[in-house]
């Protein structure tokens, strides 16, 4: 029941961090999965001439990995994907941030994943 439970609110805060209209939404996938897990995190960034890179971060209290992507202003993808694999098991935020051309912050957006320990194996 827990486990339901935690799934929903899971679910419900990935939803928060995707809404119209916003300049940056991700969305992480699988919220819950068996590590060695591998993380899926598309991004939406609303084009503006201004934006230079994103930054997307999966971080728990024992493990950090990140990638970063140049943005060619109002010229770059509005949907990016990213993929991190092998991820072992933790409580995860996951951020994006979007970075301008004076390297200030634009946007941020977060979500959380769980990637439990598979022990049966």
């Amino acid at each position: 029941m827990k486990a339901r439970w935690l799934a929903l609110g899971l679910t419900l805060a990935a939803t928060a961090a995707v809404g119209a209209n916003q300049p940056l939404t991700l969305k992480a996938s699988p919220a819950i999965s068996f590590a060695p897990a591998n993380l899926s995190i598309r991004t939406s960034v609303e084009p503006d001439a201004d934006n230079r890179s994103m930054e997307v971060v999966a971080e728990s209290s024992d493990f950090y990995r990140s990638s970063t992507v140049p943005l060619d202003g109002d010229r770059a993808p509005k949907t990016t994907q990213f993929w991190f694999h092998s991820v072992p098991p933790g409580q995860y935020e996951i951020s994006a941030v979007v970075v301008a051309a004076d390297g200030h912050r634009r946007a941020v957006a977060r979500t959380q994943v769980t990637v439990v320990d598979n022990v049966g194996q």
